[in-house]
């Protein structure tokens, strides 16, 4: 039997280089490869993550050569911009290797949900949105929901605060071309059992996070999270659910998306079609505004807050199931950074180990038992809580979120 191998393609990026050394760290898996477009960048994040850990070239577009590389591996981590997520999933498929990725900003992941026959008729399991948000959000949203016999709404909330010092005053801890999505494309919201657009940036509110985040202002926004847990909650009557963000720099993101510089219709200049986005990205790579520059101490925070309304024991309740996400600066890791790829590393020795299993395209909240994840996560500092307090959970439960595994097939 080969020994346990998991390959996280778009290793060398900002989330996908917290995933290879989460993984190596983990010892869970005998050998991790980061495989990257760039490979100084898979290089570094190999070099980073010890001896378990090396480094390759890969360009996604090249599904033949990409299903190789993957070949006998144990489980695939897809860090690579969203828009690619169908080509891995392909590969995966070809090599016949578990998958999960990041997220799909909605209409990706329901183009990947559709492939649900083809992974069932292979056998083969695929996790569309398994980091942080979504991620941790589907898995703590089923949590909190699972008592109760009806589920009329959910609102999920991201805030973020910023405490460094010294630190830039704009920098990009998650991929700038998926925040600029964000900022462009029209937000979808679940209500009345049926989707609805609005603009992005709209329904703007004050909300207080838990600490360290507290009041932030946050909007409307396309996300992963409306596209599945509608129909995972559908059984309970869910109506309605919505995404809203906030926090520093949101505004200057608004401002870039409305000035079209992610815009990707050819301008011309000087004689030349220049694409917005391609000479935006460009620019913020110039300026080394990707992570947080070496020698600042990270000090940032992330909040996500679930706010559940629904009924218990024939009573109307409200809950809030909460994710607090800080930062990793020994590992020069920013919140946003160390909760997707640890997350993500968390998902992948789930299924490695048989927590995780099933066949099909099958969303988070719907494969990945909520105990094993979250006692994972506060092994790893980041804390999960829902209020008022979830019921106690069954012996066999308990068992489980304390550290027990089982193989496959066991």
């Amino acid at each position: 039997m080969s020994s346990p191998r998991a390959v996280v393609v778009g290793g060398g990026g900002l989330t996908g280089r917290c995933a290879v050394r989460a993984l190596a760290d983990g010892g869970r898996f005998d050998s991790v490869v980061a495989l990257d477009l760039d490979p100084a960048l898979a290089d570094a994040a190999a070099r980073a993550a010890g001896p378990r850990a090396t480094a390759g070239a890969i360009d996604v577009r090249d599904t033949r050569e990409v299903a190789r590389r993957l070949a006998g591996a144990t489980v695939v981590v897809n860090a690579v911009q969203y828009g690619f997520n169908l080509a891995v999933m392909d590969a995966a498929l070809a090599a016949h290797v578990p998958y999960l990725d990041f997220g799909g900003l909605f209409h990706t992941t329901r183009r990947q949900l559709a492939r649900d026959g083809e992974f069932r008729s292979a056998n083969l399991l695929a996790v569309p949105g398994l980091g942080q948000v979504p991620g941790v959000s589907n898995v703590l949203a089923m949590a909190a929901t699972d008592d109760l016999e009806r589920v009329d709404s959910l609102v999920i909330r991201d805030g973020w605060r910023d405490r460094t010092v010294g630190g830039p005053e704009i920098a990009f801890t998650w991929s700038p071309s998926t925040f600029l999505d964000e900022m462009v494309l029209p937000a979808q919201v679940f209500e009345d059992g049926a989707y609805r657009e609005y603009p992005p940036m709209s329904g703007g509110e004050e909300y207080r996070f838990a600490p360290p985040v507290g009041p932030t202002r946050v909007y409307r926004t396309l996300h992963s999270e409306p596209a599945t847990l509608p129909e995972s909650l559908r059984s309970k009557g869910l109506r309605r659910c919505e995404w809203k963000e906030g926090g520093p720099g949101i505004e200057v993101l608004r401002t870039m998306a409305r000035l079209g510089l992610g815009s990707d219709r050819p301008v011309a200049v000087g004689g030349r079609d220049v694409v917005p986005r391609e000479f935006t990205l460009a620019l913020v790579k110039r300026e080394g505004l990707l992570g947080i520059p070496p020698g600042v101490t990270i000090d940032d925070w992330e909040v996500c807050d679930i706010e559940v309304v629904g009924t218990a024991g024939g009573a109307p309740t409200v809950r809030h199931a909460i994710a607090r996400f800080p930062p990793k600066p020994e590992w020069q890791l920013s919140a946003t950074e160390y909760a997707v790829g640890v997350a993500g590393a968390i998902g992948a020795e789930l299924i490695a180990d048989g927590t995780v299993h099933g066949a099909g395209v099958v969303p988070p909240e719907r494969c990945v038992p909520a105990g094993p994840f979250r006692a994972a996560l506060a092994r790893r500092g980041i804390e999960t809580t829902v209020t008022p307090p979830e019921p106690p959970l069954p012996p066999h439960a308990r068992r489980r979120a304390t550290g027990g595994r089982r193989r496959n097939g066991g």
